[in-house]
């Protein structure tokens, strides 16, 4: 129930005419003027912008950047992987009497793991082989092997020397190829 605006009689909502003073309702009834073009496309222009933003801020944090030469970078890594675990095998022979290597690199520990999954996650594979063991029955000597998974990318190879090498054939490197 709402009230006539002519006579402010209580009427019906359904009502179209008066019962009391006969009025039109409905002739009175002022039409809403139409919204103009410009603010209708000013509305869409900024949900459109709102949308836009959210797809490109969800894209910065799910897309990985890409930027730069991603062989050269995935080959720096690789070769910042190798310095790592030779640095440690360097530092676990310097412990040891005799100046030896481990076995393997699980004796070197986090530092070495951390290296070679750092490798990994560039598509390298690193390759610890220590070498026989001498009269002493300890080991003097090794190599450490990145293999590339990726064919366009370089193979390296380094021993306890320190001595870096490289090859961009489809082959595992070794002592023979040129150094760095």
């Amino acid at each position: 129930m709402y009230e006539c605006p002519h006579c402010e009689a209580e009427i019906n909502t359904a009502s179209e005419i008066c019962p009391h003073c006969g009025a039109d309702l409905i002739a009175e009834a002022e039409p809403t003027p139409p919204v103009p073009l410009r603010k209708v496309l000013l509305r869409w222009g900024i949900l459109l912008g709102i949308l836009l933003a959210s797809l490109w801020g969800f894209l910065v944090f799910v897309m990985p950047a890409h930027r730069g030469d991603s062989a050269l970078e995935a080959e720096t890594r690789a070769i910042a992987a190798l310095n790592d675990v030779h640095a440690a095998l360097e530092a676990y022979a310097a412990a040891q009497p005799g100046r030896s290597f481990p076995r393997s690199l699980e004796e070197l520990g986090e530092r070495a793991r951390a290296a070679a999954q750092l490798a990994q996650s560039e598509g390298y594979q690193l390759q610890y082989t220590p070498g026989a063991a001498g009269a002493d029955s300890v080991i003097h000597s090794y190599s450490l092997q990145a293999r590339a998974g990726n064919f366009s990318y370089r193979n390296f190879y380094m021993d306890e020397s320190g001595t870096l090498r490289a090859t961009k054939e489809n082959r595992a490197a070794t002592s023979q190829d040129p150094p760095l």
